[in-house]
Order: C-alpha cells, then structure tokens, then sequence
C-alpha cells in the first residue's frame, strides 16, 4: 500500500485534466507533476485521496525530447506545463479536451482538435492578486504562500512594475486591510485599473495616493464583511478601461467597437487570442436571431451587431458587467436589446424563435442543471458553447447530445499558456 513519502519509479502514461499526468504503480492510479507522458521518473507520493495518489517527479530516468528548462516555479501562476515544449502542450490539451468529452460526455471524435496557439509571455489582461504584509502575488499552488507574479511571464514587466510598486506603496503607507488586488488592463496596455478589496475602513486620501504609481489610469475599492461586499467605490481616474477591436477582415468597412470594462467585470484574458475567438464566434453564426446568454460586457453580442446583424438580446446578471453592457451596446440602437437577469430567470419567460442560435460562456462551473433543461425545452436550432473548463463542456455537450442536438464542430484557443488551462468552443446543432 502506498504510503506519502514513498520514492516509485513510473512510466508516465497520459496527461490528466488540472495538469498532472497519470501513471499507475501496481495497478494503483498515480497522478505526477512534473512530468510529460511516454517519460520514466522517480516520483515522490505527497498524499493519498480518493484512492488515488498523488505525487511530484523528483528525477527524470527517461526524458521526453520536449521537455525544457527556464521555468524556476512551476507552482506559481498555476505554470504546470512550462517545462514542456510548447507545441506538445497544445498537443496535450486537445487530447485532455478530447478524453474529456469521451469520458464524461460519452461523446467520441474521430477528428483531431485543433487548438489556437498564443505567444507565451505577456498575454494576460486581468488578474486576481493577493496582499499578505504588503506583500502582492500569486498564491502557490494549494498554498497561501504568496510567489512574484514576475516570474510567472504572464503579465507584462510594466505590469509586473505596477505590482512592485503597489507593494511598497502599501507597506509605506502601512495600509493593512488591503487583501486582494484585481488588475485590468487593456490590449495595449495604454490602460490599466487596480481594485482593491478591503476587510476594514481605510482612509479613501491614502488609498488614493497609491494613483500615483505609473500607468495606473484608475482605483476603485470596495468593503468585503463576511459574505457581504459594499458597492464599489471611485477613488480616482476612471473604473474601466477600453478597448477597440476591429471585426471581420481588415478593410471590411466595419467600425471598431469599443468595449469598456470594469476592473471587476469578466474579459477574456489573453490580449492576444481575444480578437482570434471572437472572429471565429460571429463566422460560425448563421443568418437569423442570436440570444447571448452570458453576455458579459458584449464581446460576441457587439461583434455581431457590429457586423450588420439584428435582433440580438444579449442577457448579462452581473451588476457592474451588465452597465459594461449597456454603455457598449448604445452605438447598436435596437439592432441589440440588452436584459439585466439571471440566464435561468430569462429562459423561464423566454419564447425562442425558430432559427435562433444562442450563444452560452458560462463561467468554469458551467450551465446549471436547470438551465440546461429550461434550455432545452426552448428548441433553439443551435447552440455556440464557449468554455474554460473541459470537464463542464464535457458534462453539458453530453446531456445535450443526449436529448438531441449533435456536436457538429469543436476546436480550442490556449488563452492560458504554460498552464493546464484551455478554452473551447463547440457547435451543437437541434436534430
């Protein structure tokens, strides 16, 4: 029986969804980090659970020919796959993605998924940071141990300047009750807003010095108590910030839109695929009505109106993102019509034309139980599914096939790369 400690000698198998790679040690399930599949390693058990276990390669007896070096803390960022050559991580991801849809959808493909490829360094717009004794950063993976986010590559060095900066300021200022950081920016990083969660009153003129700090063109703050959090509160510039993305081919003759974001409001993170995915939304969708569930600030809903479609309802529950919403959504007059609701609450009352396609990007947890049967029994002929988390994709395609819609095509964008992260986008047509 294995027990935490044991050093086992493994040949790695397959990647496993999360990051880690399966092996097996006497018929026992092990799943290793560090490691890269068709590799033997010595392999150190750090916990058992749910029979199975769990362990870190301490060597590599067997090297793949992709595996590579660079990376100093694989935890930080949650960089799981950094010491892997890039090519095979995408590799990697379209066989979780496709694994996934067998296993728990019960859906086999018998094509190969593609998966968009992203520059590695610097890709990310948003980011959620944590404050511990003025200190800002990551948490390690399964730790609260905080890690510089500068190592990660992730984020820009301006950004990462921004970070370090903030730090100081906090410690300088001995302003305690800061405990988390949300970061935004836009693609060119011309704007970039810091919104700090607070546990207890701080005085707003200390707080508002930390404006200072370069490229920071706002700071918002809210009070969390428990469960509660107080509204958002402008401390100085402005909220949000802005970006124009061109749609269709250059020289289409379509204007750029102008979506506006709060720092708290969901985006799309990766600056370089954003206009990758929504280009490869708005050609997958036919002539006739389209209802954005999920809407966020517009990204797909706005593309689309963009473009010289109409009678669109873009539905958004969120407060602050459904403002986003509404202020981009202004240009478009009632080409767009946007609802400030639940996506449960607007499919109960909701009568779907035939024709519609409905596009859903729920967040990781995917379409509830409820909103799927309600979905359902509405009969939309097609429906555009945007996902960051293939084991959710893989539950809500595979009840939808089996009540009747098929997968006519899926592919996948590496929004988050170095990570074990992948976001996928499936078309599933009614009948």
């Amino acid at each position: 029986m294995l027990t935490p400690g044991a050093l086992l000698e493994l040949a790695i198998d397959k990647p496993a969804a999360g990051g880690r790679m399966i092996a097996r040690h006497e018929g026992q399930v092990v799943l290793v980090s560090g490691a890269i599949p068709g590799e033997r390693v010595l392999a150190r058990v750090e916990r058992i659970g749910g029979g199975v276990a769990y362990a870190a390669a301490s060597e590599v007896v067997d090297p793949s020919p992709d595996r590579r070096a660079g990376f100093a803390d694989w935890a930080c960022g949650g960089n799981v796959y950094a010491h892997i050559a890039y090519p095979r991580q995408r590799a990697l991801k379209a066989e979780v993605l496709a694994d996934a849809l067998a296993r728990i959808g019960r859906l086999v493909l018998d094509l190969t998924i593609e998966v968009a490829p992203s520059p590695e360094q610097g890709y990310r717009m948003r980011a959620r940071l944590h404050v511990r004794n003025g200190d800002v950063g990551f948490f390690r993976e399964g730790t609260h141990e905080l890690c510089d986010p500068a190592g990660t590559g992730q984020l820009l060095e301006e950004t990462c300047n921004v970070i370090a900066r903030l730090g100081l300021a906090l410690r300088a200022r001995q302003l305690e009750g800061v405990r988390t950081v949300e970061l935004a920016e836009n693609i060119p990083a011309t704007e970039r807003v810091l919104h700090l969660e607070v546990d207890r009153d701080v005085d707003a003129n200390r707080l508002g010095a930390l404006f200072k700090i370069g490229s920071v063109t706002g700071l918002t703050s809210a009070r969390t108590t428990g469960a509660r959090t107080s509204r958002t509160t402008v401390l100085h510039g402005l909220p949000f910030v802005a970006d124009a993305l061109e749609i269709g081919a250059p020289g289409s003759g379509h204007p750029p839109i102008i979506f506006r974001r709060h720092a708290q409001a969901f985006f799309q993170a990766n600056r370089y695929l954003v206009q990758r995915l929504v280009a490869r939304v708005t050609t997958l969708m036919p002539e006739g009505r389209v209802v954005d569930l999920y809407a966020g600030v517009g990204l797909f809903a706005l593309s689309l109106a963009a473009a010289g479609r109409d009678g669109i309802v873009a539905v958004e529950g969120d407060r602050l993102t459904a403002e986003d919403l509404r202020a981009n959504a202004r240009p478009y007059g009632q080409s767009v019509r946007t609802l400030r609701m639940g996506v449960e609450q607007y499919l109960q009352g909701a009568s779907i034309e035939p024709g519609t396609t409905l596009i859903v990007d729920p967040p990781r947890t995917g379409m509830s139980r409820e909103t799927v049967n309600l979905l359902l029994a509405r009969h939309a002929d097609r429906i555009v599914y945007v996902s960051c988390d293939v084991a959710t994709l893989a539950r809500d395609t595979g009840r939808l096939v089996q009540s009747g819609y098929r997968l006519e095509h899926i592919e996948a964008f590496d929004l988050f790369p170095n990570t074990a992260h992948v976001e996928a986008l499936a078309v599933l047509i009614r009948g």
